[in-house]
């Protein structure tokens, strides 16, 4: 009799006499005694497939594999490939009774597979409990979160954390709506201002799976093109997803698609739904009862069925890069979401990232770009203000803002809204040529050179050589500056500039999300700018250099594509609309901005880093923490032959109390980090090669001094 069944008899004492003739009735009577709670001690295994392959929730890799458990023939029913369950982990070879494994702790995990026998030759643990017999892990997920932990080197539990939602009993406890039929074919609209546009809906409508990368033109048409395009996708009776960087984009592409389909189309998954909303949404999704999803980045492992179409807007958006293990980039995770079900992709964006470029490039993305007549009637004018034009200028020296840019100001005002882009604060200095302002780099691996105590010598940001005879490659000059940082222009200044002028701003702290078509200075931090009805009279994009300055290789890149974005939301020019950027007119991103050819800039920088080595060409990986840590895990790491090492050199110290960016240390401890560098091809070799030696070192108890792994890290310096 089990210690439970004691319990009963004891709790019975004071029972009168005939209740307790019952119990002891009814334990004659049992043919099979009570097994002992979540050890099943003594229970019947189920006749077939008694095995059941269990992934733990544990995100060390050194557990990264499936452990096998034996399914008690009570919770046979119940205990289905994809089904939440509870097991006990960590018990000992000496703790079993009656042929099963007891003991350890309780931890929760996902029953895999069942099998009819196990490759383990000891006692097998019972699973302790099956959570709900809701089959939330398909087998088309657990693939896509397979070759994800592998691609950034990370956990298979890790990455189900990101793509399962924690579960809500009450919402499993509610029916999803029935699906819906296949809506008609959307017109095309809008999209025949492209030159593949409307071919590129008619392909996905008949079932085709193009690929595209998709340049939009200014305006706020984009949201209804994405959701004509998933409504093409319906059509033809298959899924569709749409990853965008935040919820005013997800509100945007929400509103597009119900004045197009109607409600119940589709699901919105974001965090801002709350747990018991999304997860709701979540198991829509999982039943087949919707087939389209849009949402911020959580929603790129949405369990899609039939998946049609895969797209993401503006992918070089900081919010598409995961900050949990193993950090994977929306982007990616589409791509690969792309290849395993041959699906349709599309990444769109008013800009145009080096690795968008690179999927033109290479032939696996055709472009879907407008004609130049097309794009020169939707941009607005672009004037620049240089550091020639700001010497020359009494007006920007004692009112710190340009002539030029108060008289767009105040010719903008008397129509409408005037936008003024205002950089962040924060910024480390770089180094640029004092003459053609071109970036100073190291002549051994490329990196940024940073200038340290006056006098010192420079030393490069990658791999921490000193560099004492620079001179600067594209005009031979000798002379070196310090990039400008930080804002410069301010609310209250514009106040005062502009007295009778209301001045709102929008910012970490408030984000705008629309504002009227009313004369007013929208004072805003990249990314944070509100849409204006009508669009913006005007545009001011101050303090240029403290983005192009950024001691970042996708410095340029990210300035020319902010700018962009906030351009993008001014009346075309025939309209009076302009915007004034304050930036040297010859660096490339200015030119770009002036051209409105974000294409072509991505494409000279893709060949760029190509000739120099640098990602997305070749793959990259950074491994920091302290340095005997770092230096340890890069002597026993089986590195490619091909592997390059870069550094380590000390990364700076997080001060307490300000915020931490993504890669930096703990405030107040003393970091280092190595570059790891392979050519295109290795890529899978390194992460796995990365991933094994991190295994090695937790498995031996080396883990008390935290070194951490990315792959691909989006800002490298």
């Amino acid at each position: 009799m089990s210690s439970e069944n004691g319990s009963v008899d004891g709790g019975a004492e004071g029972a009168p006499p005939e209740q307790l003739a019952l119990i002891r009735e009814s334990v004659r009577k049992a043919e099979v005694p009570r097994a002992k709670p979540r050890t099943w001690r003594g229970a019947a295994l189920a006749k077939e497939l008694p095995v059941a392959r269990v992934l733990v929730d544990k995100g060390v890799l050194h557990l990264d594999r499936y452990f096998d458990y034996a399914v008690p023939e009570e919770l046979d029913a119940d205990a289905q490939p994809g089904v939440r369950v509870r097991v006990r982990f960590g018990a000992g070879r000496h703790r079993v009774r009656e042929g099963r494994r007891e003991g350890g702790g309780l931890i929760d995990g996902f029953l895999v597979e069942r099998l009819a026998e196990s490759e383990y030759s000891g006692p097998l643990a019972a699973l302790a409990q099956v959570v709900s017999p809701e089959r939330v892990l398909s087998e088309e997920l657990l693939g896509l979160s397979r070759a994800v932990a592998d691609r950034y080197a990370g956990s298979l539990a890790d990455v189900l954390q990101l793509a399962v939602p924690p579960r809500s009993a009450r919402a499993e406890q509610r029916p999803s709506p029935e699906p819906l039929p296949p809506p008609a074919m959307p017109q095309a609209a809008s999209w025949v201002r492209y030159e593949r546009g409307a071919g590129f809906l008619e392909s996905l409508a008949s079932g085709g799976a193009p690929r595209a990368v998709w340049n939009a033109l200014p305006g706020s048409e984009w949201s209804d093109e994405l959701a004509r395009a998933v409504a093409a996708t319906l059509v033809s009776g298959r899924g569709a997803l749409v990853v965008l960087p935040d919820g005013r984009a997800v509100a945007r592409v929400d509103a597009a698609l119900t004045a197009l389909l109607g409600e119940g189309r589709h699901a919105v998954l974001t965090a801002d739904a709350g747990p018991e909303k999304r997860y709701r949404e979540w198991l829509a999704v999982r039943r087949g009862a919707v087939r389209a999803v849009i949402g911020t980045r959580a929603a790129m492992f949405a369990p899609v069925q039939d998946l049609g179409l895969v797209a993401i807007w503006d992918d070089g958006d900081d919010s598409h890069s995961e900050q949990h293990a193993p950090q994977p980039h929306a982007r990616e995770v589409l791509l690969l979401r792309a290849a395993l079900d041959k699906c349709g992709f599309l990444l769109g964006s008013w800009s145009c990232t080096v690795e968008a470029a690179q999927l033109v490039e290479s032939g696996w993305a055709r472009p879907l770009v407008a004609g130049r007549e097309q794009v020169r009637g939707a941009a607005p004018l672009v004037r620049t203000v240089g550091d020639g034009d700001l010497a020359r200028d009494e007006a920007a020296r004692a009112a710190r803002l340009p002539t030029l840019a108060w008289q767009a100001a105040r010719e903008g005002l008397r129509q409408g809204p005037v936008l003024v882009q205002v950089p962040r604060r924060g910024y480390v200095p770089r180094m640029a040529c004092a003459n053609c302002r071109a970036p100073a780099r190291c002549r051994h691996c490329a990196g940024p050179l940073e200038g340290q105590e006056a006098g010192a010598a420079l030393r490069c940001g990658w791999c921490g050589r000193e560099e004492s005879g620079w001179h600067c490659p594209e005009c031979g000059g000798f002379r070196l500056r310090a990039q400008v940082v930080g804002a410069r222009r301010t609310a209250e200044e514009l106040g005062r500039a502009f007295p009778a002028v209301p001045v709102r701003t929008s910012g970490r702290e408030h984000v705008l999300d629309t504002v009227p078509d009313a004369p007013a200075l929208i004072v805003s931090t990249p990314g944070a700018e509100p849409v204006a009805e009508g669009g913006y009279a005007a545009a001011l994009l101050l303090d240029g250099w403290a983005m192009l300055g950024r001691p970042d290789l996708r410095a340029g890149e990210d300035a020319l594509r902010r700018w962009i974005a906030a351009a993008a939301l001014v009346r075309p020019q025939g309209a009076g609309g302009t915007v004034v950027v304050v930036a040297e007119p010859t660096l490339r991103p200015v030119q770009a901005l002036v051209r409105w050819d974000p294409v072509g800039h991505a494409v000279r920088e893709l060949a760029e880093r190509a000739e120099l080595g640098f990602p997305p060409v070749s793959r990259m990986a950074a491994v920091s923490g302290d340095g005997e840590a770092v230096a340890e895990f890069l002597r026993a790491a089986e590195l490619p032959q091909e592997a390059e090492v870069l550094g380590p050199v000390p990364l700076p110290v997080t001060s307490a109390g300000r915020p931490r960016r993504a890669g930096a240390p703990p405030p107040g401890e003393h970091w280092e980090r190595a570059l790891v560098r392979v050519p295109p091809g290795r890529g899978a070799a390194l992460a796995s090669a990365l991933k094994a030696a991190q295994a090695a070192r937790m498995a031996r108890g080396a883990g008390e001094t935290l070194v951490r792994v990315r792959i691909d890290p989006p800002d490298i310096g």
